[in-house]
């Protein structure tokens, strides 16, 4: 593997050379200081205040060499612009054709520049991460607060570039009045729905999406979806990819998706009426709700793993379970055993397949189409989520059929089973097992496979600019001199939950964390609702149905806004901790202190949940930045434990509910918003611990 310093030396443009960061030099006085201060030559705040003063050069020779590249770049547009004037009077296609190719070259020249500037920001953050390694310190932290945040800031023009954004609404602006022959009256600035079709542009966007970590609904959705891409594939993995893929499959783990979260929150109107129907209290609801979870703890770590080998028979079994499950809880109000209905909806709990869901479209879809997978996987999780209650407030029936009662209780089990049936019998005769074996020597090979400069600038998903997976395996084998035997383990996935935790950092700990903050309050506030509104206000099944619902359905307009708005407006760690508030906000007017009003729990319900979605989106967001590379695949991956995480809140949130019924209805809405309010002002403060290393 070659490492950064070397990769530098060979893509440097020839006539820039001398306004690269001096990476070789920063490296070399690293060293020096700590030799410097293990002979107590110099002490640590001078050392700091010098690295700074270097730093600070380094950067000023970049920044300034960029603001004059960007100048010319400019002044040749301008220069270019008095032709294209005089051509949109009179067209002319040679002259326009040749105009065009003009402004093309600009473009290539505009990407060369930023190649310079990834390369050059690349190198900033590589040397800050190999100074706190080598002190143990945390300069880095110091460093991007102090520059960063600074109304001069030099390092914002590294990483936010505003000129470059000038040049780039320049080139698409003239290019998009040529490309009609006689000229276009419509203007990009007036019609922002209308996209340029060019190349170069196509390319530019690409590269600035990387520098930027902009973003856009799509792009959104599929980093909530936590599917973590690894490196920039070569063009035999995209070969790979297209000969695996197969659209009904791709469409029946999306089913699979969609019919699970119909599953799981179908019953969550009901659960309180049902358990009272078997003898027992409203409030062992969070104990029928959760014992699905419980479960998935279990099968998210046997269905990870067992989609190392296949997908087709994890998702046959995951049928299988879902079908018997849902049966059992259906049949248990005739026998009138709770058992019964525990065990069924343990064994839907058994047969959650998402994991195999996720693996799939990270595995077998190809990458020109994978974030749009991602976010179909979301859409459907949201769907169903929606859908699910909503079915419920339908089933406001009762009737027999020889001695099987169909009631608002047990129809949610009859017609998730027969939904289970036949999705079984469609996924026997459509779905196709991807070859593995090409799969997994495209991993071989990819390990190897170097990335020329177009490969890098056309790459369709860009891994963050601040934290890079390759860069981090080039990091890790550069600082063991490159050996072999490092580069090997640099790629290894974790093969343990032990060596999976060890690769957490405290970036990584606090953001499952915020997870499961967020998915804790997010149960809490569904599971109890049926009891909490039947309580205090008393509302119908139908009632609760519908408005669960229409909480459902907030989820897609709420990621839109956040995808295409807000993440281009804020960064990522600023809406993270802006919702984390906005949840405790909802949290605290949830609390009943005197009376308790439809309105005020509505309200305090809304501000909860969108909070909770839009944290989810941004949290998982930078989740997918933040966490190891080895992390990426294999059986302990990072979706496992994002899973893993939230599956656990919803297991305690629900055993939460149950027992503190058992102080009383009047008691329960405040007892199991406590643990919420506590966990969330927890979250909040680990937030602020790592603001800085979520930049």
């Amino acid at each position: 593997m070659v490492n950064f310093g070397k990769r530098l030396m060979a893509d440097q443009v020839e006539e820039w050379k001398g306004y690269y960061i001096n990476y070789k030099l920063m490296k070399k006085k690293v060293k020096q200081y700590v030799q410097q201060t293990q002979v107590g030559g110099k002490d640590l705040q001078q050392v700091l205040k010098e690295f700074s003063w270097m730093l600070d050069d380094q950067i000023e020779k970049i920044v300034l060499f960029l603001l004059e590249q960007q100048g010319l770049l400019a002044s040749r547009i301008q220069n270019l612009g008095e032709q294209r004037s005089i051509l949109l009077q009179q067209p002319d296609i040679g002259q326009i054709c040749e105009l065009r190719e003009a402004y093309r070259i600009i473009g290539q020249d505009l990407l060369k520049l930023l190649r310079f500037l990834d390369m050059n920001a690349t190198g900033i953050r590589k040397i800050l991460k190999k100074f706190d390694k080598r002190f143990g310190y945390k300069f880095t932290d110091y460093y991007v607060t102090t520059r960063a945040n600074h109304p001069y800031s030099q390092l914002q023009q590294v990483f936010k570039q505003v000129g470059v954004g000038a040049v780039v609404g320049a080139l698409s602006r003239n290019l998009a009045d040529l490309q009609d022959c006689q000229g276009s009256q419509l203007s990009i600035y007036d019609h922002p729905s209308i996209v340029l079709k060019d190349p170069v542009i196509d390319q530019i966007n690409a590269s600035i999406d990387k520098l930027t970590c902009s973003t856009n609904f799509l792009q959104f959705l599929g980093k909530h979806a936590l599917i973590i891409q690894e490196d920039t594939p070569s063009a035999a993995g995209d070969l790979v990819d297209d000969q695996n893929y197969h659209f009904i499959s791709l469409l029946l783990n999306l089913v699979n998706t969609f019919l699970y979260m119909v599953n799981t929150y179908i019953i969550v109107p009901t659960a309180d009426d049902y358990s009272v129907s078997l003898g027992a209290a409203p409030t062992v609801c969070g104990v029928i709700i959760g014992s699905m979870a419980v479960a998935q703890v279990f099968s998210s770590v046997y269905f990870s793993a067992w989609s190392n080998k296949s997908y087709f028979r994890p998702l046959v079994f995951s049928s299988i379970m879902l079908f018997f499950g849902n049966t059992l809880y259906a049949l248990a109000y005739d026998l009138n055993s709770l058992p019964v209905l525990l065990v069924g909806r343990l064994l839907c709990g058994l047969g959650s397949a998402r994991a195999v869901n996720r693996r799939y479209i990270s595995d077998c879809v190809p990458l020109k189409i994978r974030l749009q997978a991602s976010a179909g996987f979301v859409s459907a999780s949201a769907l169903g989520m929606a859908c699910g209650p909503a079915l419920a407030g339908f089933l406001q029936t009762k009737f027999t059929v020889y001695t099987l009662t169909f009631n608002q209780n047990t129809l949610p089990g009859w017609i998730m089973s027969l939904a289970w049936l036949l999705y079984l019998f469609w996924l026997a005769v459509s779905f196709k097992e991807p070859d593995r074996s090409t799969y997994k020597d495209d991993l071989t090979q990819s390990a190897d496979v170097g990335h020329g400069e177009n490969a890098e600038l056309e790459d369709g998903l860009r891994q963050p600019l601040l934290i890079n997976a390759k860069e981090i395996k080039d990091e890790d084998a550069e600082d063991c001199n490159d050996s072999e035997e490092s580069s090997e383990e640099s790629h290894r996935p974790a093969t343990s939950i032990a060596s999976a935790y060890r690769l957490l950092t405290p970036s990584v700990k606090v953001q499952l964390l915020i997870y499961f903050m967020l998915k804790y309050a997010m149960e809490i506030l569904l599971s109890e609702s049926s009891v909490i509104t039947t309580y205090y206000f008393n509302w119908s099944t139908s009632t609760v149905a519908i408005f669960l619902a229409i909480l459902g359905i907030t989820v897609l307009p709420v990621n839109a806004i956040v995808g295409t708005c807000l993440t281009n407006l804020f960064q990522d760690r600023q809406i993270l901790l802006a919702s984390e508030i906005m949840i405790l906000l909802g949290i605290i007017l949830s609390f009943h202190v005197t009376t308790y009003s439809v309105p005020q729990y509505v309200c305090s319900a809304l501000i909860t949940f969108v909070s909770a979605e839009v944290l989810e989106g941004v949290n998982l967001s930078l989740l997918s930045r933040v966490m190891s590379s080895r992390l990426a695949r294999g059986t302990y991956n990072g979706g496992l434990l994002s899973t893993e995480a939230g599956t656990l809140a919803r297991v305690i949130a629900d055993a939460t509910i149950t027992l503190a019924g058992y102080l009383g209805q009047d008691l329960l809405l405040n007892i199991t918003l406590l643990p919420s309010l506590l966990i969330c002002i927890a979250s909040i403060a680990a937030t602020f611990f790592t603001y800085n290393t979520l930049y």
